[in-house]
């Protein structure tokens, strides 16, 4: 029998990881969850942004960020390298495209955690991403949380829930909604979706849809 008689074999794929994108209005406890989450997760993997802003006390090169300089910044832009970016204020910053399929490659998910814009740039560049929102139980509650952070004045507190309100009004564009009224619940929630058990997250439901919109009083 020649090789090209022989009977192909059933040689199994290498799994591929999942891109899952998470945004969320400020106040709504998007950082306390991911924390959570990770630390539920050992395999999941946190996607480390690039920016031309200088390190802040603390921060670890390419742990917290890959710090670079706006002309490397630029080149990768002109590259393609990104698979989304932006300015922020006088900052860059941006998602490496081949850092994310390098993760993915070997299997694992890999967790970006970034704004609505961003989402939509990813969803274009990598449209088989799974997205979620996180929305706060209210727009009380939300204002409640932003006022106990006790570090912004007033009109900076009236700007960032201002702001957070824009922000919930995209919640249709993603894929899931978690709504974190209670934080161990939340985190419960968004660990079923990351293991494919978040079905009745799904923004698609009528009963998940219109919980959102009760949040935006509409």
């Amino acid at each position: 029998m020649s090789a090209a008689d022989s009977p192909p074999t059933n040689t199994p794929q290498p799994k591929t990881g999942t891109l899952f994108v998470l945004s969320a209005p400020s106040g709504a406890g998007k950082t306390t969850l991911v924390r959570a989450l990770m630390a539920r997760d050992p395999e999941l993997r946190f996607s480390v942004s690039f920016t031309t802003r200088k390190p802040r006390p603390g921060e670890v090169p390419e742990r917290d960020y890959f710090f670079v300089d706006e002309a490397r910044f630029e080149a990768m832009v002109a590259g393609g390298e990104f698979l989304e970016h932006a300015r922020v204020f006088s900052n860059l910053y941006g998602t490496s495209k081949a850092q994310v399929e390098a993760i993915l490659a070997t299997g694992r998910n890999v967790l970006l955690e970034i704004d609505w814009q961003g989402a939509q740039q990813i969803r274009k560049n990598a449209p088989h991403c799974c997205s979620i929102f996180i929305m706060p139980p209210s727009t009380v509650e939300l204002e409640r949380r932003l006022r106990n952070r006790a570090t912004d004045s007033e009109e900076v507190i009236r700007q960032r829930l201002s702001q957070a309100l824009d922000d919930m009004a995209h919640w249709q564009e993603f894929d899931y909604v978690v709504i974190n009224a209670d934080q161990q619940q939340a985190s419960e929630e968004l660990q079923a979706i990351i293991q494919g058990r978040g079905q009745h997250l799904s923004a698609r439901l009528p009963a998940r849809a219109a919980a959102a919109r009760a949040i935006l009083g509409g």
